[in-house]
């Protein structure tokens, strides 16, 4: 999906947190948000680091490796929601990973985070996932077994085995995996806004 000439967004005045241990991945993602116009970045090789940074910084924006050193990314959003100071719980996360398998990016949503990334990506690709979360309209949950994006989704139809009250109600029985990875863009209808209908 390319992204829409129309959408104008200023990234200038944002702050963003990159989160990764790979020395020439963390130059590629400072390249490519410089790129976009965003001017103040802190860059963190680990989980510590990123707290410190979430601890001493307004942010805007955490770009976080799934795997990280002293800690995966899940137990650092997992942090973030539930233990960081207040005013950054809620601060948006882009979630990124090698392995985009069903259950690593289920293991993302549930840890907090508002979108994941599979690589290999493209700048054009994480510009649309940054669009997106400039966009995001969701309320954030605060619950007992989860903090983050409301993860409800009303057009989704009933639970599988429970007869749906609308005639035109999906199925939310997708059948077993014929791949241990998903694409980018299954992932991003996993995580993808959507308004309720009702």
């Amino acid at each position: 999906m390319a992204l829409d000439p129309k959408i104008r967004i200023n990234l200038d005045r944002s702050v963003v947190l990159l989160v990764q241990q790979n020395s020439q991945a963390m130059d590629a993602l400072t390249a490519m948000f410089r790129g976009f116009g965003v001017r103040k970045q802190f860059k963190a090789a680990n989980g510590a680091e990123a707290m410190h940074v979430v601890k001493t910084q307004e942010l805007d924006l955490i770009v976080t490796d799934s795997h990280l050193p002293d800690m995966d990314g899940y137990d650092l959003v997992h942090w973030l929601r539930r233990e960081g100071p207040d005013n950054a719980r809620f601060t948006p996360v882009i979630m990124l990973t090698g392995h985009a398998a069903r259950t690593m990016v289920e293991k993302s949503r549930d840890s907090g985070a508002n979108f994941v990334v599979s690589r290999p990506f493209t700048p054009e690709i994480l510009l649309q996932r940054v669009f997106w979360v400039a966009k995001d309209e969701r309320q954030m949950v605060v619950a007992d077994g989860y903090v983050g994006p409301d993860r409800r989704f009303k057009n989704m139809g009933p639970p599988l085995g429970v007869k749906g009250r609308r005639k035109d109600d999906l199925s939310t029985h997708v059948g077993a995996a014929t791949d241990p990875n998903m694409d980018q863009s299954d992932i991003d209808m996993l995580l993808k806004p959507m308004k309720a209908q009702l």
